[in-house]
């Protein structure tokens, strides 16, 4: 959520902002119902005051006022509704630096690195490779579950379970505390992390327990601190969090139905930071370093993608991609993400820290992906597949499995 003090101080650059991100709201009509919301506020303010002056023998006075309110309440309730569904609708507005484009197609690749590997044989795709190792049955889990299901075996449990090992190990070293968060959320905290407005189709609600089931644990990890107040030497705060992850998928029906690429529950390593707002920046920079770090230990292929206006959801301001090299394809695939929400969530939270000067003001918050731990068996099995059909297991995961190789 965005500061309607700010609103209505630069109307034309929240116009402008929502124009980049490609999202309709009526500005305009925000800021006539703020008038009209401001002026019976203080209608009802000054009645109020005019009332509690009165003395004890003013007793049709008093009736009178309390009737005034009254009058007023039903309209004034029904202006804020109108102003909350509308403030609600403003995505956060993208950093001047954000390329502008209107969808994925307009991103920008920062940079690729490593080395695609080249083989002198016949390669074959992860699925293929897995169905014959006996590490994925996605035949199976349709049966019990449906399409959009696999059951993980054999070395591929164990190699999740190293990936897992890896990642929280290193980040152990940067003082991330770890979390094994809930997978349910309720709908106003859902709400407040900014997912709900234009991704409801995608999420997967409980009406008997109205509950959301999480499509990320930063979703989960946002709440932990609604309400609260951090001391400025506490910042920043850095949690990772795994948890499974489920998501409708809605939309895609036609793509990637194959294997375990594009499912509906998955499992996955998330990061996030609470931070004071002049070091949020600094910290998005250093999420990105730390996924190339993953990506580099495990010798996987990738690419950093800059993330345009377009395609930027509700609550980033800016946001970069990695993409894994899926030889099979012949193309790199997402495998990590990293968001800076600035104050966006805290707002919607009311998540606040003492400054320098002890005064309260709203923290930043940022996300980044550990790892997709689906994803990059994926990207491990193709970039790692040996003439024989074996896969060799990456050196940084070996001290982990207690194996070199599957198959």
């Amino acid at each position: 959520m965005l500061d309607i003090k700010f609103i209505r101080q630069n109307p034309e650059k929240i116009k402008e902002g929502c124009r980049k991100k490609q999202v309709n709201v009526d500005i305009d009509r925000l800021l006539e119902i703020d008038k009209k919301r401001r002026t019976y506020l203080q209608e009802v303010e000054a009645l109020r005051a005019a009332q509690n002056k009165l003395g004890k023998n003013e007793i049709e006075k008093a009736k009178e006022i309390k009737s005034k309110i009254k009058e007023i309440e039903p309209e004034l309730k029904r202006i804020e509704k109108e102003f909350n569904e509308l403030m609600l609708q403003i995505p956060n507005l993208p950093f001047d630096e954000v390329p502008e484009g209107k969808d994925e197609e307009e991103n920008v690749v920062l940079r690729e690195v490593g080395e695609k590997p080249q083989f002198d044989f016949p390669f074959k795709d992860y699925l293929e490779i897995s169905q014959k190792l006996d590490l994925i049955d996605v035949k199976r889990a349709a049966k019990v579950s449906g399409s959009r299901f696999g059951f993980l075996k054999n070395e591929a449990v164990l190699l999740e379970f190293a990936l897992i090992n890896f990642v929280f190990e290193e980040l152990k070293k940067e003082r991330f505390i770890p979390v094994i968060p809930p997978v349910m959320i309720k709908p106003e905290m859902m709400e407040g992390m900014g997912y709900v407005e234009r991704g409801r189709d995608e999420i997967y609600f409980i009406e008997k327990d109205n509950l959301y089931l999480v499509g990320t644990s930063e979703q989960v990890i946002g709440p932990m601190h609604s309400g609260e107040i951090f001391e400025r030497k506490d910042l920043p705060k850095r949690y990772v969090a795994f948890s499974s992850c489920f998501r409708r998928e809605a939309g895609s029906y036609g793509k990637d139905t194959r294997g375990i690429l594009r499912v509906h529950q998955f499992d996955k390593i998330e990061m996030f930071i609470f931070c004071e707002p002049s070091d949020s920046k600094k910290e998005h920079e250093f999420l990105l370093s730390l996924e190339e770090k993953f990506m580099q230990a495990l010798d996987i292929p990738y690419r950093v993608i800059q993330i345009c206006t377009g395609d930027l959801g509700d609550p980033a301001a800016a946001k970069y991609d990695i993409e894994a090299w899926i030889p099979s394809e012949n193309r790199y695939r997402e495998t990590h993400s990293t968001s800076n929400c600035t104050d966006f969530q805290a707002r919607r939270l009311n998540i606040k820290y003492r400054d320098e000067e002890g005064k309260l003001a709203f923290v930043h918050t940022l996300n980044g992906t550990g790892l997709a731990i689906g994803r990059t068996l994926i990207a491990i099995i193709e970039n790692y597949q040996q003439k024989d059909g074996s896969v060799k297991v990456p050196e940084v995961l070996q001290k982990y499995t207690g194996f070199d190789k599957i198959g």
